[in-house]
């Protein structure tokens, strides 16, 4: 598969396409560390149930230690592989927002319709050089978020979405 940038946009058939602005790769970094942090607490509480409490065999342990390492290759395979294909795209009227691979999801946002644009970092987001740009509407439903920006560059986006919002809502 062809990286996010590289990709024409979804319902674009007979249309030019459109060229995907990728997200960081630091953000499969940043989501395989909550993925590995999240496994290491069940797998340690599964491993005290099994050996302490319900008193498991040994062998049958390692075994669903074995079966929980593969789930968990596949998800950060399945991770790293939706970061790839996560990216968005100014339109004249309009802001794109792709993802997915298996299940392809477009999300479009009229700049007209923008109320405010925040940009948001949480600890392990700052600590990757990552920010969150979240689009609000007037319809709660129609949010939409772009995860993984070098913090700059969330803020350059920020900054030119809302002014774009603002000359659509002036009829410029």
């Amino acid at each position: 598969m062809q990286p996010a940038h590289a990709q024409p946009a979804a319902g674009q058939a007979g249309r030019q396409p459109v060229d995907l602005q990728p997200v960081s790769p630091r953000l499969a970094g940043l989501r395989l560390l909550e993925m590995a942090l999240t496994m290491a607490v069940v797998a340690a509480v599964a491993a005290v149930l099994a050996l302490a409490v319900l008193r498991v065999p040994l062998w049958l342990s390692a075994a669903g230690a074995a079966v929980w390492l593969l789930a968990a290759g596949w998800w950060a395979l399945v991770i790293v592989r939706q970061v790839r294909h996560l990216g968005y795209a100014q339109r004249e009227s309009d802001l794109l927002i792709e993802r997915g691979i298996l299940i392809r999801s477009s999300t479009v946002v009229p700049y007209g319709r923008l109320q405010f644009v925040d940009v948001v970092a949480g600890p392990l987001d700052r600590a990757f050089g990552l920010a969150n740009v979240k689009l609000h509407t007037a319809s709660a439903a129609s949010d939409a978020v772009i995860p993984g920006l070098p913090r700059e560059r969330a803020q350059r986006l920020r900054e030119a979405l809302a002014a774009r919002g603002e000359a659509h809502l002036a009829g410029l």
